[in-house]
């Protein structure tokens, strides 16, 4: 049997990793203990696609509308088990003190394996992304999901905000860029967009997050979106941890300023 070696830059990825997990990991709710407060669902279409989703109800208000948030999983919890996509950064919202200061109805819905949230044109290692004509079914289903829960739901259509981690971040920009009239705020986590498409969204407030040690997705793709959008006159946000690597949602999901920032946002 061969020696098994850690090089040194996977020694670094490592370590960056598991200094993240101790920075943020105590704030992160315990699984079995709040995916519970998550119904689950399956949407269809007319032509017999569906999509499997997890849905968060506050306490029921008959007067009341409640902001929509889209979360969006990463590619590491593809799947039909319709459970993965709450790994990460979902369950923040499903803790009693969130759930009070901020109810809202979340909708988390599953990536099939081997399919992709956004549906851009790119190559690996390279910041030109280019977004295709055509949604990928999952994000076709996904947006007609939206739509569907902002007519049935108690939802505030002026508050739907979508947020996604990696394979999920790319995804927010995808949704933003081809159904913009539907969201008051976006928060992609270590995701990336078409840079060339930004007056489609340039009115949607956005707050990006990255880590700058990501070796899984490049930063610089954050920052080419932050410059694209201010050249056009927008004022995105974007928190950048220096020492994080692909990590960066755990952050991303307990940063309080955010969460206030983006419940606040209206269209």
């Amino acid at each position: 049997m061969k020696p098994f070696f850690i090089s040194p830059a996977m020694r670094k990825s490592y370590f960056l990793s598991l200094l993240c997990i101790l920075m943020f990991g105590s704030s992160i709710p315990n699984l079995s203990a709040q995916s519970n407060r998550f119904g689950s669902g399956k949407f269809g279409n007319a032509n017999g696609d569906t999509l499997l989703y997890r849905q968060l109800y506050p306490d029921a208000n008959p007067k009341a509308k409640y902001p929509l948030v889209i979360f969006l999983h990463g590619s590491g919890e593809r799947g039909k088990d319709n459970e993965a996509q709450l790994k990460w950064g979902a369950l923040q919202f499903a803790t009693d003190q969130f759930m009070l200061q901020h109810p809202s109805i979340v909708i988390a819905p599953q990536c099939p394996e081997g399919q992709q949230w956004s549906n851009f044109k790119r190559t690996a290692n390279s910041t030109d992304i280019q977004l295709l004509p055509s949604p990928s079914k999952p994000m076709e289903l996904l947006l007609e999901l939206i739509k569907n829960a902002i007519q049935k739901l108690p939802v505030d259509p002026n508050r739907v905000y979508i947020t996604g981690l990696s394979m999920g971040g790319f995804g927010v920009f995808d949704a933003i860029t081809r159904a913009p009239e539907l969201f008051a705020a976006a928060v992609p986590v270590c995701g990336g967009g078409d840079t060339s498409r930004v007056n489609s969204f340039s009115k949607i407030p956005i707050w990006m997050f990255h880590g700058a040690q990501d070796g899984a997705v490049n930063p610089q793709l954050s920052m080419n979106m932050a410059a694209a959008l201010f050249k056009v006159g927008a004022n995105p946000g974007l928190t950048m941890y220096p020492t994080v690597g692909h990590f960066s949602w755990l952050g991303a999901y307990v940063d309080q300023p955010m969460m206030e920032w983006m419940y606040g946002q209206h269209k």
